[in-house]
């Protein structure tokens, strides 16, 4: 297991949030350059305890992708879980982004956002792709009801 730091794409977010690597699984072989794979990597949100979060991302391979120069297709799924006792802060944020990572060289990412459904006590996940021109429309959406947490 490999511990990377999510680039950030763009300066107006907060601190970088330290993703775990679980694991790649190839798609399709590349005679040259790194193969296609599908990774899976897993985070805790930042400001909530007890809830973290696994994504799976392609990641585009060959020559260009295996020197960190292609852009990765917008295709990813995300699932979050309450993993522990979760403990809210004071006032939890409308909506914050908790998670991004560069999907290309420049100009594209993968953002996570926490939504706070308060009338249902549930935070909502949302990961869309990011591009600065003719923005990505693709997502993903997770939640975590907020109860009480017991060890079986």
């Amino acid at each position: 297991m490999a511990v990377c730091l999510a680039a950030l794409s763009f300066a107006w977010f907060s601190t970088p949030v330290l993703a775990e690597e679980i694991g790649c699984v190839t798609t399709a072989w590349k005679l040259l350059g790194a193969s296609h794979k599908v990774c899976v990597d897993a985070f805790d949100d930042p400001k909530i305890s007890g809830v973290t979060c696994h994504i799976s991302q392609a990641r585009t391979g060959g020559i260009s992708g295996g020197l960190g120069l292609a852009e990765d297709p917008s295709q990813f799924s995300l699932a979050c879980r309450q993993t522990g006792p979760i403990t809210l802060p004071t006032k939890v944020p409308a909506s914050e982004v908790v998670f991004s990572e560069g999907t290309s060289l420049f100009f594209k990412s993968t953002n996570i956002t926490r939504l706070w459904d308060q009338k249902h006590n549930t935070l909502i996940y949302l990961a869309i792709s990011r591009k600065i021109i003719e923005g990505a429309p693709f997502n993903s959406i997770s939640t975590v009801p907020i109860m009480p947490w017991r060890l079986q």
